[in-house]
């Protein structure tokens, strides 16, 4: 009798077969992180890696734009990082741990969360490579995430950008801001510029090389999905009207991956359960890839 192995495929970034999915001569490793320990109104982010994993899994591999099979490059995905509950600082370690193994075995990260925390265990790692300079955190998001602490948690997704702030070297660009508090608003930290959604749809090519000339050469790039407008992307735990389409998170991603050296890559605060949401982040990953290796 045949193994079921010998009729479904391999469940991995692309349903790749091992050739083009090992480790050894991958460019890009996946790293599935189901982390949402300190999210508030809508849980399930901890569903988020599985959901574009799968969603990946039936896309078509051959690019229009790019006009290639952009996992031609190869694409590692991980098991998934085991959470650590205890507290949010130690999950930033062990994020740090994980995505500094990967970036010191010269492969490019993709960390798909779970929540934004995350993200400051993943530029902790960042910050011990070779930089020739400042690292900018692109901060992708509708929130500006800027709390001293939220919840009782200072190292929490509502505080992420406040503790990023605080690391030496760091330089942060916040694009597609729609929401914030009036404690945030009134003390954005110096190393960090704001870039608000209304600015940014009001002249979109314009905003784009403001965004741009404000980037280091050296680019951490952290991608929460409720940047994008909820009429595409529902499936996010604060999701905010407004946002930006399918094409400006993708012309975005294009020409900031193409005109400077970014060295990771996270995708935080998507909910598993909506096809189409978790498929669009699938195909926004999969051609951020083909514009970090053209």
């Amino acid at each position: 009798m045949l193994s079921p192995q010998n009729f479904w495929p391999p469940r991995n970034f692309g349903a790749l077969d091992a050739e083009l999915s090992a480790f050894e001569t991958a460019r890009f490793v996946v790293i599935p992180v189901p982390y949402d320990s300190t999210t508030t109104w809508r849980g399930g982010t901890r569903e988020g890696p599985l959901a574009i994993i799968d969603a990946s899994m039936n896309m078509e591999l051959f690019d229009v734009e790019l006009q290639r099979e952009i996992c031609d490059v190869g694409i590692h995905t991980t098991d998934d990082v085991e959470p650590v509950f205890s507290r949010p600082e130690s999950m930033a370690v062990r994020v740090t741990e994980v995505i500094g193994e990967v970036l010191f075995s010269g492969k490019f990260p993709i960390m798909l969360g779970g929540e934004h925390s995350l993200t400051f265990g993943a530029v902790c790692a960042a910050l011990k490579t070779d930089l020739q300079g400042p690292l900018t955190v692109l901060q992708l998001d509708a929130h500006t995430d800027l709390r001293p602490s939220y919840g009782g948690a200072k190292f929490g997704h509502g505080s992420v950008t406040r503790r990023m702030s605080e690391l030496p070297g760091v330089q942060i660009v916040q694009v597609g801001l729609r929401s914030t508090s009036a404690e945030e608003y009134a003390n954005v930290p110096a190393n960090v510029k704001q870039f608000w959604c209304e600015d940014v749809l009001h002249n979109f090519e314009s905003a784009l090389s403001y965004i741009l000339d404000s980037l280091s050469d050296e680019v951490y790039i952290t991608f929460d999905v409720d940047v994008c407008d909820p009429s595409w992307v529902p499936d996010t735990g604060t999701p905010e009207p407004g946002g930006l389409s399918y094409y400006q998170v993708r012309d975005l991603l294009r020409t900031v991956c193409t005109q400077r050296k970014v060295i990771g890559l996270d995708c935080v605060e998507l909910i598993g359960g909506h096809a189409a949401s978790a498929f669009a982040i699938a195909r926004l990953l999969y051609k951020t890839m083909g514009y970090l290796s053209s």
